[in-house]
């Protein structure tokens, strides 16, 4: 429980923090709008966050006939969660990396990058889906959108506090107050968010490792996963930082100090609490098997070119570094 104990009480501070700069720059009426309009835009993104952030990667749905042992792997996977099958999607980006998107269980989807295929055997791959399949069980989505929706309100007030506090001004704090209340609350309000976000990749990380019982495996995962990060760009992150938080690891570079409010914990920091997990658990890899030994990756259409993700009928061409289990 000590996730979502520390869950609670962040979203519980950030809700306390909506009331104090409400009260002081907003007054009731101030709070009512702000938090009304945020709820209607963050839900509205909830509502289609799916079809919204696969559009923005141009992800390509895949079936079991696409990529026949990884369909089997996420499905036996989400049985063990007890969840229904999820959409599978790939992107084609050299990163690897993935996330999980959708507004409940039911309506969720997986998106794996094509490079995390190429450069992860078959345990840390498994140890990657069941971290975005322990995302859609814990029902983070939701959860950021709360967060989300007081932080929007929040930044709301302090742009528009003296407009919302109306004739009240006079009986509110003094300017330089409200000058320092409307300056800091937002940036509060983002530690808060982000302090959220990391608290949920921790509980997904624990969700995860009792999924596929190897905590072992997604430690090795995250490390390959921290390394590709450093030395692939992920063009499409760096133009839509705002989705960072929905993959298992930071896809931004850090050129522009953009772990500065970062929504990942420390990627050292999560494999020592796995490996800590992985001697708890008796230190032994439980490891994940694919039955046939079919292979992992999709074949791609011809019209991205040939490779080694292309379809039979054209010669592939070599491949720029070593193909591994997925190639």
């Amino acid at each position: 429980m000590g996730g979502y104990l520390r869950t609670t009480v962040l979203l519980a501070a950030m809700t306390a923090l909506f009331v104090a700069v409400g009260g002081l720059l907003g007054g009731r009426g101030g709070m009512v709008v702000a938090l009304g309009v945020a709820c209607v835009t963050n839900l509205f993104a909830w509502w289609g966050s799916d079809r919204m952030v696969l559009r923005m990667y141009n992800a390509r749905p895949i079936g079991p006939h696409d990529a026949p042992a990884l369909w089997r792997m996420t499905e036996a996977m989400a049985a063990r969660a007890g969840l229904p099958m999820p959409a599978l999607y790939l992107i084609h980006e050299r990163q690897p990396n993935a996330f999980a998107t959708g507004r409940n269980p039911q309506n969720a989807a997986v998106a794996v990058n094509t490079g995390l295929l190429e450069l992860m055997p078959e345990e840390e791959v498994a140890g990657v889906i069941a971290h975005e399949l322990a995302h859609i069980r814990n029902r983070d989505t939701l959860i950021m959108t709360v967060t989300a929706c007081l932080a929007g309100a929040i930044g709301m007030l302090a742009q528009f506090g003296w407009l919302f506090g109306g004739r009240d001004r006079e009986r509110g704090p003094g300017p330089v107050v409200g000058l320092l209340v409307m300056l800091l609350a937002p940036m509060a309000a983002a530690i808060v968010q982000m302090a959220v976000s990391r608290s949920r990749e921790y509980e997904a990380d624990r969700g995860a490792a009792e999924i596929t019982g190897n905590p072992a495996g997604l430690a090795h995962a995250l490390m390959r996963l921290e390394q590709g990060r450093s030395v692939f760009l992920n063009p499409e992150a760096e133009a839509n930082p705002a989705t960072a938080h929905m993959f298992i690891v930071n896809p931004l570079s850090g050129a522009r100090l953009d772990g500065l409010f970062s929504t990942h914990p420390r990627t050292e920091n999560r494999v020592a609490a796995l490996m800590e997990m992985a001697q708890r658990m008796g230190g032994g890899r439980g490891g994940w098997s694919v039955p046939g030994g079919a292979p992992m990756a999709p074949a791609m259409p011809q019209a991205r070119g040939a490779g080694p993700w292309s379809r039979g009928g054209a010669r592939p061409a070599p491949p720029r570094r070593p193909r591994g289990p997925w190639g």
